[in-house]
């Protein structure tokens, strides 16, 4: 079993209720979540929007492979709401689901990396990673989460929820 941990988060339309249904497909995939982080009001990281974003980081144990929890996330998303991606350039939308971790596994492939490649330089992942998984050692980096969220340069808000 791989623990797999995913950042899902958006800015358009209802997004809580976004992120909760998408918490329900992927459990019917995935199993039950382990453990969920409180949600995150942030800033758009890398491009201006009008609207803040919603962000909750959500863990899972499953014997599904990297390929299968991408394809099954980009096919929630498109479920979801969100458009195609068009370039390299950040937009709003109303869901986006990240897999930040499989394990301690470190996959560079044309579709994916894990971890995540810039989870290290984004206080609205590493915020909502410390409350359950702050020791987690990023398996390239060698730091805890901890760790690089002491070393984060990113000052843009961020806030819990409650």
């Amino acid at each position: 079993m791989n623990t797999i941990i995913l950042l899902l988060g958006g800015n358009e339309g209802d997004v809580i209720a976004s992120i909760k249904e998408a918490v329900q497909l992927l459990a019917e995939r995935l199993g039950k979540p382990l453990a969920s982080s409180h949600y995150y009001e942030s800033e758009p990281w890398g491009f201006k929007a009008s609207q803040n974003f919603i962000n909750q980081v959500v863990a899972f144990h499953s014997h599904v492979d990297a390929i299968e929890i991408l394809n099954f996330t980009q096919m929630i998303e498109k479920r979801l709401g969100r458009k195609t991606k068009t370039g390299t350039h950040y937009a709003s939308r109303p869901i986006d689901i990240d897999i930040l971790f499989i394990d301690d596994q470190h996959i560079q492939l044309p579709r994916l990396t894990v971890p995540h490649p810039r989870l290290h330089e984004r206080m609205f992942t590493l915020l909502p990673l410390t409350e359950h998984w702050k020791k987690w050692r990023h398996p390239v980096l060698n730091k805890t989460v901890q760790e690089l969220l002491i070393a984060c340069d990113d000052k843009g808000l961020v806030r819990r929820l409650d």
